[in-house]
């Protein structure tokens, strides 16, 4: 419903700022897959949201945990 500490309007206030500075453009990457293209993120720092616009083709897709670190 809110930020810890911030009353509702301030809280709503800094998540709108939040998630729109999610998205400026310079903070986005669009991969190109290729045939073989592999991709890596790291969850903990990052987030991915995919585009529904590769068909007809297909992709698959792995997931793989690392645990034991911390983000820096």
């Amino acid at each position: 419903s809110h930020l810890f500490g911030l009353g509702e309007r301030e809280s709503a206030a800094v998540l709108a700022f939040l998630f729109d500075h999610l998205e400026v453009p310079e903070f986005c990457c669009r991969f190109r897959w290729r045939p073989n293209s592999m991709a890596f993120w790291d969850n903990r720092a990052t987030l991915h949201r995919p585009v529904n616009d590769y068909w007809p083709a297909h992709r698959r897709m792995e997931r793989i945990t690392i645990a034991g670190d911390r983000p820096r």
